[in-house]
């Protein structure tokens, strides 16, 4: 881990306020980018996409030179990190830290990196998620969560939940799956409170 620390290092400034994302998903945001210092949950029932969703989301970023990393996705490939858009040279996994050093590790990883996308395999405690926001803010990361709601109780600044998905690609007993639709749903606090819609293709 010091020695990723070490190697990365913000391609922007902290005054950059804005991380560039997919024109397709700028409807989702505020302003047309993600912006520094916030928190982000993308969340959805099992097997809806909210996974996907989370990696188009920093496929921007670190097309643009951030380093994004994911921690807490033992499932996550490094193919369909690629397929969804991001930079496999700028992606850290660390697919299972151990319990007691989550905490320590995405803090870690939220000191050196631009975009940091978790999910808590349990209830993060409260001091550790005020910690970790707070962190986000004074570096100017942005903090991508993933899971249900109840493992993270501080407020998030934007909300994505994915309510409708479908796949296409299939005919009858034939083809493979090619493409995901989604439905989106977006809110949140402050200047991300106007409820938004979209939908979307995913890969």
């Amino acid at each position: 881990m010091a020695d990723l620390v070490e190697r990365t290092r913000p391609v922007s400034r902290a005054d950059e306020r804005c991380l560039p994302v997919s024109e397709r998903l700028e409807p989702l945001l505020v302003g047309t980018g993600l912006q520094r210092g916030s928190v982000v949950a993308v969340r959805g029932a099992p097997g809806s996409g909210a996974t996907s969703l989370a990696l188009a989301l920093v496929a921007g970023p670190s097309a643009s030179g951030s380093w994004v990393a994911a921690v807490g996705l033992p499932w996550l490939g490094r193919r369909a990190a690629a397929e969804a858009g991001v930079h496999l040279g700028r992606l850290a996994l660390v697919p299972a830290p151990e319990p007691a050093a989550w905490a320590n590790v995405v803090a870690a990883l939220v000191d050196a990196l631009d975009v940091v996308v978790v999910r808590p395999d349990r209830l993060a405690r409260p001091t550790d998620a005020r910690r970790l926001t707070a962190r986000a803010r004074e570096r100017g990361a942005v903090l991508v969560l993933l899971g249900p709601p109840g493992r993270w109780q501080e407020g998030p600044d934007l909300v994505l939940e994915v309510t409708r998905s479908r796949w296409e690609g299939l005919g009858d007993g034939h083809g493979r799956l090619r493409r995901r639709q989604v439905v989106v749903e977006a809110g949140g606090r402050r200047r991300a409170s106007r409820p938004r819609t979209v939908e979307l293709t995913l890969p």
